[in-house]
């Protein structure tokens, strides 16, 4: 099963001082928007979000049809395909993407421990 792009979505009390600290240990910002809350930041191939006031857990963040850089794949596993393999392996998903539909979509599980998983197709 191929998710796509990964990373994870820290929810912060405080974006500048998060930013600074993820700073410190070499991330850059590479995305987002500072004045809607939200950034961003790479080292690498390693890839975090910064999000204040948008959700009250980290998530586990998976992109199908991007790549590590977030630029659109020729070819990948849609998400609905995705949705529909999870469901056939027994997970419960509390957010479905609306089989009805093409292009941007997402689905949310949440594993044993209670960790929020949010597979957010874009293209």
């Amino acid at each position: 099963m191929e998710l796509g792009a990964f990373s994870v979505s820290l929810a912060v009390k405080d974006l500048e001082a998060s930013k600074a600290f993820y700073e410190k240990f070499g991330f850059q910002v590479c995305g987002g928007d500072a004045a809607q809350n939200w950034l961003i930041l790479r080292n690498g191939d390693h890839t975090i979000g910064l999000f204040q006031g948008m959700f009250e857990k980290n998530i586990l963040t998976f992109n199908p049809g991007w790549n590590k850089n977030a630029e659109q794949l020729d070819a990948f596993t849609d998400i609905r395909e995705l949705q529909r393999q999870l469901k056939a392996a027994g997970v419960e998903l509390i957010q479905e993407a609306d089989e009805t539909t093409t292009g941007p979509a997402s689905l949310t599980a949440v594993d044993p421990d209670g960790n929020p998983i949010l597979v957010d197709q874009h293209v």
